[in-house]
């Protein structure tokens, strides 16, 4: 049944190069972009049909060719053709589909290319388009624009009306015969003041059309002076769900501007409205719609309450009845030219042609008897009139060049041949004749059409029924009957503004002093006028109003701070212990041990120590000049005291069994006296450091307001601090830290000397210890520069680092002593003296039986010494002896002889 339906109505086959356009042939050849579909979905370039903005429009252009072929006095013997394409809605899509329009610029050169036999390739000769009639979107033209103004090629648009087109400059070969946005604009504004509104609000759809549309309508209130934008929105080209509830809400944030200016296409219509009819806002808002809404019944339907009382507009025309006799009387079988009309006969009627129809899930088939107006509704689409004009003014202006190029010719002459689409462009900008509507047909210099509108309102009669009601007119000026309006007489007049609230200042719109913007004095500003807020001064913020400006409290670290608490806890028992230790040592200073232990250096260790914990009272503090001196002097001095003691320790070590391997002579300078020089020399540095500091930059207090100068404003505080930056404070340690260092390396090198020599180990331990906390320290204080808490972190982690290196050093120093001296003083008795001479070579002779035992295998060196023993005699083997106890006792007579 299907095959013989299909057979009686015949569709139409097009060749493969063709499937995507139709083609008709002619004399000259006009070009066509219309939007058969829609903007495609998921990566697909189109999308569903469009019946009446695709289908209707381009059997438009269709019908026109017909007519003026048929016409003997317009282009007699001349016959035009169409190379008609679908631009899917998109701008992309179309600006590939019109590289098709410029193909016979292109010159093809063949002369290298051979066929497989070796002859010459035929190329098939693309048609050569003189103008084009289209495209409909105002991003789609401007994007085709773009690329036929390189080649000459005349454009008229039947439906795009951005006002960027109208740039002569730029778009010099763009034409239109519909008036452009910035009249529109000017005709909705004059709406909006013959309404008496001075406060509106603009919504407008992504996209050229809507953004220049209420760029325009925005522009010329502005220089009128007469009329505040609110707000102005837009709704994105891909609206997330919720998207347009947002958008009512914003609107709601100006309750005062109940109009809306509208520039969208009629799906955003449509969803606006009907956001606004679920937010409860029927009523609310006044809308005044650009020609996308003009009269249709799409945006409104099911939602005749909310869309009550909008005013819309709408480009004067009128309904081509020779078009709907043309169009109902169109079939299968007589319109195969149109390669897309099977799938609009599928969709009109709501049927399936076939196996191969595009509506493979419809319930019924089609008969191919269907008729357009009887079988389904049909109202012809409102720019058809606009398409018929564009083709008759591209067919004038071409009639207009061939009476000039071809008098008394028949037909197309050979000056015609290549029509120069400059000279052309010429003709159809002179061209003025009355069109399909009986409409003046003209263009003014930037290509654009007058502009003529229909003001029209939707109204709810008495029968509840809704209808666009004609209730004035716009041609340079407007024409408008109030009082057939149906507005409500309670509506809010020129209410741009309320009184701004205290702290708040009046930004007035730029060129329009009826309005303004009531904004907050934010941060640390305040309202020094009605109009403007200035920055509080640095060391002020802003009083609770914003009326004026206070002082920002001032802190500091406090005792009772836990920040403050914990290293004065340290700090206070380290005080004690190293107290106690002074005391004990004093008590006992001519005991074994202590002068064991070095007195002289002991109590400068035990002095820099002390100083170590003492530098937490001055750091924590209130900072005033006396304070401040304090802790450039002390901050590093502590440190200093107790490194450079044991570095002249250690170094006198080194220098011992240095000089022990070399001969019995006892090193230079390793006298008390001489120990208290180097270590005194070594403190000097660090006072002659400070010192400069202090003539440099003599110390001072100042009130630091950015470390803690928060975006709240009532949180900001200023802390009182002394004048030592994060630079000075490693300039003040860094002396003391270089003699740690150097320490630390020379209890590395002694770190061979058994526990019983001068505290080699545990000064070692005590070394790397300190390492340790150092290294811990600096990612510590220089990781929280950024944090609020910076002042009390900084400070905790600077006094504990030194109570703690204090604490290791007395600790590992000096507390075994003092329990020896305390709970073992049988232990503190003096040993047998003996020689430095005698020590030394003992020590010597010992280094060289440990350097004979490494060089030879286990148990050579005994051999050796055994053998030795027996070929000296009693006495070698006495002398054996006496180096073997040597070896036990040396370190310990040296410590003895370093004490006497």
């Amino acid at each position: 049944v299907d095959l013989a339906i299909l057979s009686q109505f015949p569709f139409p086959q097009p060749q493969q190069e063709y499937a995507h356009s139709i083609r008709l042939d002619g004399d000259i050849i006009l070009g066509g972009l219309f939007p058969v579909h829609a903007r495609g979905e998921r990566g697909m370039p189109c999308g569903e049909l469009k019946k009446e903005k695709g289908i209707h429009r381009l059997e438009a252009m269709l019908f026109a060719i017909d007519l003026i072929n048929k016409d003997p006095e317009l282009l007699p013997n001349v016959t035009l053709g169409a190379r008609i394409l679908d631009t899917c809605s998109r701008d992309t899509y179309a600006l590939e589909q019109s590289l098709t329009f410029v193909q016979a610029l292109i010159e093809r050169d063949g002369s290298d290319v051979r066929c497989a036999n070796g002859e010459p390739p035929i190329f098939a000769k693309p048609d050569k388009v003189v103008g084009v009639i289209g495209a409909s979107a105002s991003s789609v033209s401007i994007m085709v624009a773009n690329i036929l103004r390189l080649f000459k090629i005349p454009q008229i648009s039947y439906a795009s009306t951005a006002p960027e087109l109208s740039d002569n400059t730029r778009y010099d070969f763009f034409s239109r015969v519909v008036p452009p946005d910035s009249y529109q604009a000017q005709a909705m504004l004059d709406i909006v003041t013959a309404l008496g509104w001075n406060y509106v609000s603009t919504l407008a759809s992504e996209g050229n059309y809507g953004e220049s549309g209420v760029e325009a309508f925005v522009q010329i209130s502005r220089e009128s002076g007469g009329v505040c934008i609110a707000q102005s929105l837009k709704v994105p080209r891909e609206p997330r769900p919720g998207e347009f509830d947002k958008i009512v809400l914003r609107l709601l944030e100006t309750p005062n501007a109940r109009g809306i200016i509208m520039f969208a296409n009629e799906d955003d219509i449509r969803r606006i409205l009907d956001a606004a009819k679920r937010n409860n806002l029927t009523g609310h808002f006044l809308w005044v719609g650009s020609d996308s809404w003009g009269s249709k019944i799409s945006p409104v339907v099911q939602q005749e309450r909310v869309a009550e009382g909008a005013i819309t507009i709408l480009p004067k025309r009128a309904s081509v009845d020779a078009f709907d006799r043309y169009f109902k009387s169109r079939s299968l079988s007589n319109n195969r030219r149109n390669v897309w009309f099977a799938e609009f006969w599928e969709e009109n009627f709501g049927c399936k042609l076939g196996m191969h129809g595009k509506r493979p899930g419809s319930p019924k088939k089609c008969t191919g008897l269907e008729k357009v107006g009887r079988d389904s509704t049909y109202e012809q689409e409102g720019k058809v009139q606009f398409v018929m004009d564009a083709v008759y003014a591209m067919a004038h202006a071409l009639h207009r060049m061939h009476r000039e190029l071809c008098t008394g010719y028949p037909g197309l002459c050979p000056r015609m041949a290549n029509i120069d689409g400059k000279e052309l462009l010429a003709h159809i900008r002179t061209v003025g004749f009355n069109g399909s509507a009986g409409t003046p047909v003209s263009f003014n210099e930037n290509g654009d059409a007058p502009g003529r509108y229909d003001i029209f309102q939707y109204q709810i009669n008495n029968r509840s029924t809704a209808e666009y009601k004609v209730i004035g007119h716009w041609t340079n000026q407007l024409h408008i009957n109030v009082r057939t309006t149906n507005l409500d007489s309670a509506l809010p007049l020129s209410v741009c503004s309320m009184p701004c609230r205290t702290g708040e200042r009046k930004k007035v719109v730029k060129g329009v002093p009826c309005c303004w913007h009531c904004e907050r004095c934010e941060g640390y500003h305040f309202q020094a006028s009605e109009f403007t807020c200035d920055l509080c001064p640095y060391e002020k913020r802003p009083n609770q109003n914003r009326t004026g400006c206070q002082f920002i409290p001032i802190i500091k670290l406090e005792w009772h701070s836990p920040w403050a608490l914990v290293p004065v806890f340290i700090s206070v028992l380290g005080i004690i212990a190293t107290t106690f230790v002074i005391v004990t040592f004093v008590r006992y200073n001519d005991t074994p041990i202590v002068r064991a232990s070095g007195r002289e250096m002991s109590y400068v260790l035990l002095t820099g120590i002390f100083l170590c914990y003492i530098i937490t009272f001055p750091m924590i503090a209130a900072p005033d000049v006396v304070v401040c001196s304090f802790r450039r002097i002390f901050l590093g001095l502590g440190m200093c005291f107790s490194y450079a003691a044991l570095l002249t320790k250690t170094n006198r070590i080194h220098r011992i069994f240095e000089q022990g391997k070399k001969a019995v002579t006892a090193p230079r300078f390793i006298s008390p006296a001489s120990q208290l020089v180097i270590t005194f020399s070594l403190i000097s540095v660090q006072l002659l450091g400070v010192l400069v500091w202090f003539s440099a930059d003599p110390p001072h207090t100042f009130v630091d307001y950015g470390e803690q100068r928060t975006q709240d404003p009532q949180n900001a505080r200023g802390v009182l601090k002394c004048d030592i930056s994060d630079l000075s404070l490693i300039c003040s340690l860094g002396y003391s830290i270089l003699l740690m260092v150097t320490c630390t390396v020379y209890a590395i090198k002694t770190r061979g000397v058994p526990e019983t020599f001068n505290e080699a180990k545990p000064i070692g331990f005590t070394m790397y210890t300190t390492c340790i906390i150092w290294l811990a320290f600096i990612p510590i204080f220089f990781g929280t520069a950024q944090s609020a808490e910076r002042m009390y972190i900084q400070t905790a982690t600077l006094t504990v680092s030194l109570s703690l290196s204090a604490s290791v050093s007395l600790g590992m120093l000096y507390m075994p002593k003092v329990y020896i001296i305390i709970f073992h003083p049988e232990q503190n008795v003096p040993k047998r003296k003996r020689s430095f001479k005698a020590i030394v070579t003992a020590a010597t002779m010992t280094s060289k039986l440990s350097q004979l035992a490494a060089e030879r295998p286990n148990g050579e060196v005994k051999t050796e010494l055994c053998e030795g023993v027996e070929a000296s005699g009693e006495s070698t083997k006495d002398t054996f002896m006496l180096l073997l106890k040597i070896n036990h006792k040396i370190y310990s007579l040296v410590n003895v002889s370093a004490a006497q």
